[in-house]
């Protein structure tokens, strides 16, 4: 999907696979909110979701390898998912939803996020799509920067109902 070199080695992108599963559940967890969301030690309801998302071709989990310099081993250090939905306002038009976008503490800002956000926008593009859309949390305001970096803007209010 992607491979570029980074000061600290090799990051590649890939399809996840079901045994990417724990690590991706780590990403998700490592912060206060995802702390509270997510539970590593009961993987049945993750591997039930990423077998829906890995039987459509409209849902893409991808993680981020990073294979440091020297060394033939890689670690999964960032993770994203990226759906392509069909609509029909804006005449019709698709759009991508990005999600779940988390680099691992230990390696940001070596633009991991940048390349895995740029893969996903060309990406989307290539699919025809006219949008991109995410959420974000109203405490995360770095990834508010982050994400207004790459062109995104805040001109639309989210709101969610739990269920």
């Amino acid at each position: 999907m992607l491979t570029a070199d980074v000061g600290s080695g090799t990051f590649r992108l890939r399809p996840a696979t079901r045994g990417d599963l724990p690590a991706i559940v780590e990403l998700l967890a490592d912060d206060s909110m995802g702390a509270a969301r997510e539970s590593e030690g009961d993987m049945e309801p993750y591997e039930r979701a990423f077998e829906a998302i890995d039987a459509d071709p409209r849902h893409l989990l991808v993680v981020g390898e990073l294979v440091p310099q020297g060394s033939a081993d890689s670690h999964v250090v960032a993770t994203f998912q990226v759906s392509f939905l069909p609509g029909i306002s804006r005449r019709g038009a698709w759009r991508s939803q990005i999600e779940g976008v988390r680099v691992a503490a230990g390696v940001r800002g070596q633009g991991l996020g940048n390349l895995m956000m740029q893969w996903a926008i060309d990406e989307s593009r290539r699919r025809g799509c006219t949008l991109m859309q995410l959420t974000t949390h109203k405490s995360r305001t770095v990834a508010h920067r982050f994400y207004g970096s790459l062109g995104f803007t805040a001109d639309h209010e989210g709101m969610k109902l739990p269920l």
